[in-house]
């Protein structure tokens, strides 16, 4: 009996690729999980691929599967001819509301921002999500007016919601983004002033951060650069004048739950983890947004 090798538990070693066994290897491919050698890794958008999954293959299968033709992302989604489609979209949006607020009546912008209540008591009428204009927690997310804040959050917007897209995919992506920057709007209607306004997309980007730290942990990468990235944006946030950190703090606990569940989310109930968790966050979105309204109403 080799006492050497009894002393040291099979759990411990490291599994041998799936196509050559007797190579040891802590990688796995990100689609079915297989581990995967250095000579069998395939650079993908995002960590790697074994080469049956760079084929479009079903692993194990002779031939090319009925679902060839749709590769999966990290996330489950469907891989796109244009992984940044959404993010440029998102950006178009952006940048066409900024030049509205520029070139049209300042009623405009009025309409767009994040306000609770206003004008406070006893004057009116009074306008603001407290009066059932709810809209303005979406379009608070597409509002910006100095050109400062735009290009910074639309910057941030393209290096963090590129690699995040095209590892959740399209429809996942998207609604990360919007329920992250409901969140950000409505912890900012719950805590700040109802009379303030507030406005910018910040609050979906911070949303953007906290998925980006679950993308890093899932697959295995230095969480460092990200963790200082996040760091300095906080200090920003709680260091400057007319910052909103209700919609920063709200997107980024958001992002980083939603964004855990649609990377970690178990394989056979993935769809029903990803959305549901959504859903769960809207259902609280929701139910802050009545339970403000109540309070200033």
């Amino acid at each position: 009996m080799d006492h050497a090798a009894a002393g040291r538990p099979d759990a411990q070693s490291l599994p041998g690729c799936y196509r050559h066994p007797d190579r040891e290897t802590g990688i796995r491919c990100t689609r079915c999980e297989r581990p995967i050698c250095p000579d069998c890794m395939v650079n993908a958008s995002v960590g790697f691929h074994c080469p049956d999954c760079a084929a479009g293959r079903t692993p194990g299968a002779t031939g090319p599967a009925p679902g060839a033709s749709r590769p999966r992302t990290l996330a489950g989604g469907t891989v796109a001819a244009d992984p940044h489609l959404v993010t440029k979209i998102l950006i178009g949006i952006n940048v066409a509301v900024f030049i509205a607020v520029q070139a049209l009546p300042s009623s405009f912008l009025s309409d767009m921002v994040l306000i609770g209540r206003w004008p406070p008591a006893p004057f009116v009428p009074t306008e603001g999500v407290a009066e059932g204009e709810w809209y303005r927690l979406v379009t608070t997310m597409f509002t910006h007016e100095e050109i400062w804040h735009i290009g910074f959050n639309m910057i941030s917007l393209w290096f963090l919601g590129g690699p995040l897209e095209a590892a959740l995919g399209r429809a996942r992506y998207l609604a990360l983004y919007l329920v992250s920057g409901l969140a950000g709007s409505v912890l900012a209607y719950l805590l700040a002033s109802p009379t303030t306004a507030t406005l910018g997309a910040s609050g979906a980007i911070f949303g953007l951060f906290g998925a980006t730290a679950a993308l890093v942990r899932r697959l295995n990468a230095d969480m460092r650069p990200v963790v200082i990235l996040l760091v300095i944006s906080l200090i920003f946030t709680f260091t400057r004048g007319n910052i909103s950190w209700q919609a920063h703090v709200g997107g980024l606990v958001a992002g980083a739950v939603i964004g855990y569940a649609m990377l970690h989310a178990p394989r056979e109930r993935r769809t029903l983890v990803q959305y549901g968790t959504c859903a769960l966050v809207l259902l609280v979105v929701v139910g802050l947004t009545l339970l403000r309204s109540a309070q200033l109403t």
